[in-house]
């Protein structure tokens, strides 16, 4: 079914999936390269997004669909969150598995766009957030290069400004980048970053 869509969720959810087991209650005080956000803070994120965008796939009216999502905070992380995301996270590869689902328009976090427009949102989210949970957590990260060819192509038709609320301003990464780097840096990270404890 996947080859009938235009992007394949599972790739980049299986590797979160993975990355999630390496994942130790120490980390979830850890920076991440999200600026003022810690470990548990992107666990929190992932564990919306995932919800918010499965309803996107699926068109359905779901209460938040309307307003932005609220900041992401460890606190209101559930304690089942081990057994929880990946379940959600499943949830949301096989909602755009439905080739009905990247048709006409969606909505997510108070924004309405082309459905293909907003799977390809989804997909961002689960590639950046995934490089952040493993920069984060120490662990390694790579990700499918036709959906890093895809990704760029969408993500360089932004302002270089960046987007506030979805992307900083551009990192240059120089020439010699590959595709992760690349995409990385138009999302508006640098590809370098590294928790400052693991720097000494």
């Amino acid at each position: 079914m996947a080859d009938r869509v235009p992007l394949d969720f599972s790739p980049p959810v299986r590797q979160i999936r993975a990355l999630l087991l390496g994942v130790t209650d120490d980390h979830l005080s850890s920076p991440t390269p999200c600026p003022d956000w810690t470990v548990g803070d992107l666990l929190d994120h992932l564990t919306g997004l995932s919800w918010a965008f499965t309803q996107a796939a699926q068109k359905t009216e779901a209460p938040g669909a309307d307003s932005p999502p609220p900041r992401p905070s460890a606190a209101n992380l559930s304690s089942h969150w081990r057994s929880r995301l990946p379940v959600v996270l499943e949830e949301l590869a096989i909602a755009w598995r439905s080739p009905a689902a990247w048709e006409g328009t969606a909505r997510a976090g108070g924004v309405t766009m082309p459905a293909a427009a907003m799977g390809t949102v989804a997909i961002n989210e689960l590639i950046m957030h995934g490089w952040d949970l493993a920069r984060a957590t120490g662990q390694e990260y790579a990700a499918d290069p036709r959906i890093l060819e895809q990704l760029i192509e969408f993500l360089s038709q932004g302002p270089r400004e960046g987007t506030p609320g979805l992307f900083g301003p551009v990192v240059d990464v120089g020439d010699e980048a590959d595709l992760l780097e690349q995409t990385v840096g138009l999302a508006g990270r640098n590809p370098h970053w590294r928790p400052i404890s693991s720097a000494h």
